[in-house]
């Protein structure tokens, strides 16, 4: 999506970027994991379909993708930013008639940053930047049946199941964005600093602040 390409957000434990060429690589090693492939209900792709399907999420209206870096190795100005990489998360608009639903999906591959809240995190700053930015008011999530740990993140989340699909094995939940959700996650992401993503490349926190304006993102 072109809307969010040159997109920085950052956050308390994790800084979203736009996913680009570079990014691939490392993307297509972790797909080749097949409890991944599981999660995530996905096929084994080539190196070179993945660098079409990474144009296509750059280029489509209907997908909004951002990479999750590690912030603390993000802020080393010696590690390249592929090597900071630690999942994804994107937002889809499934029904061309309805642009404000949105089906949220999120990918936390590195198994050793699994269980330390940022999955949590991330989806709520994904959550905010897709009401603030695309108007989205209703959010699905569609998860394996086996994958129980992200099913009760998303209820933690007011996320509520809404149907069973024994075919697919996989569980849909939904929730509407109302005032008292609009609330929690400005409360919960009111700190994440949008910034200009070209700008920022290349350099890390301290000089940033000296050559980047940091903008508090999302007000309503």
């Amino acid at each position: 999506m072109k809307i969010n390409e040159n997109t920085l957000l950052e956050g308390q434990k994790v800084v979203l970027v736009p996913y680009n060429a570079e990014h691939v690589p490392r993307y297509h090693e972790w797909m080749k994991s097949v409890e991944l492939q599981q999660l995530t209900a996905s096929e084994p792709l080539t190196l070179e379909q993945e660098y079409d399907m990474q144009r296509s999420w750059r280029e489509d209206a209907d997908k909004c993708t951002f990479i999750i870096l590690d912030k603390r190795r993000w802020a080393d100005s010696g590690a390249e930013e592929a090597q900071c990489m630690i999942g994804d998360v994107n937002i889809f608009l499934t029904d061309p008639g309805d642009l404000s639903l949105a089906e949220l999906e999120i990918m936390i591959a590195e198994p050793s940053y699994r269980g330390k809240g940022i999955g949590k995190e991330v989806t709520q700053m994904m959550m905010h930047y897709g009401v603030a930015k695309l108007g989205i008011s209703k959010f699905q999530a569609k998860i394996g049946l086996d994958n129980e740990v992200s099913i009760a993140m998303f209820k933690k989340l007011d996320f509520q199941q809404v149907s069973v699909c024994q075919v697919f094995k996989e569980v849909t939940l939904e929730t509407a964005v109302d005032e008292s959700l609009h609330r929690r996650l400005l409360q919960e992401v009111g700190h994440v600093i949008e910034r200009d993503y070209r700008a920022s490349r290349g350099v890390r926190r301290g000089a940033a602040s000296q050559t980047v304006t940091d903008t508090p993102i999302f007000s309503f």
